[in-house]
């Protein structure tokens, strides 16, 4: 697993390129929609938490946006 210390290690590091998260999100609202959440309300934690265990898309989703919820705090 990756945390996002190491993300902005290697973010900072020269010679490395810098992540770009745009191209990471292939498919905007793709999270929302496969847990029923309507365009506009947030995502609770816990639904967000219980979507993280869940195998194939739907948990690596849900496990990103809690590593973008990270990195979004900490800036």
């Amino acid at each position: 697993m990756i945390n996002s210390s190491s993300v902005r290690q290697q973010i900072m590091k020269p010679g490395k390129k810098k992540l770009n998260i745009k191209k990471a999100i292939k498919k905007p609202g793709a999270l929302r929609a496969s847990l029923g959440i309507k365009k506009g309300k947030k995502i609770p934690a816990a639904a967000l938490k219980k979507a993280a265990k869940a195998p194939g898309k739907l948990g690596q989703r849900a496990r990103f946006a809690q590593t973008l919820k990270k990195m979004k705090r900490r800036s």
